[in-house]
């Protein structure tokens, strides 16, 4: 017998365990990962903080963050396996005001300028130099 499955349950059927289904779901690239994020917080069934032992149904919605996406999700199936990106779309269906937030957090993270990583190198000092004087504002330039 499969322990994450539950098919006894007297409330609401057959289960399965939230990390489990996330990862199954393809929400997180293992199943460690899915188990921290439900400890952590990150993810909400029915807008309750749960853990990761928490068993899943159908019907169930979900509430899961990760980085800088945000998902709000009911859950249309129980798989048996993790499977192929197809197959795992299948087993929940996204709210579309979730799919919008998504999507214009998407638009403003391209519009957005990329953040210095540190100090400028050389190189980088003479464009911000180029940019702000002008070419005469070189070092070595005696044009002037």
């Amino acid at each position: 017998m499969n322990r994450s499955r539950d098919e006894s349950s007297p409330a609401g059927g057959p289960g399965l365990r939230i990390d489990l289904w996330l990862w199954y779901a393809r929400f997180f690239k293992s199943r460690s990962l899915a188990q921290a994020a439900v400890e952590g917080g990150h993810v909400q069934v029915n807008g309750g903080r749960v853990k990761a032992s928490r068993l899943v149904r159908v019907g169930d919605r979900l509430r899961i963050t990760r980085e800088r996406e945000r998902w709000e999700v009911e859950v249309t199936w129980l798989p048996e396996r993790r499977g192929p990106a197809s197959e795992a779309r299948l087993a929940y269906a996204e709210s579309p005001e979730s799919e919008a937030a998504r999507q214009r957090a998407r638009e403003f993270a391209r519009l957005v300028a990329p953040v210095p990583t540190g100090r400028p190198d050389k190189r980088d000092r003479r464009e911000l130099l180029r940019f702000l004087k002008g070419p005469a504002a070189e070092p070595g330039n005696d044009d002037s």
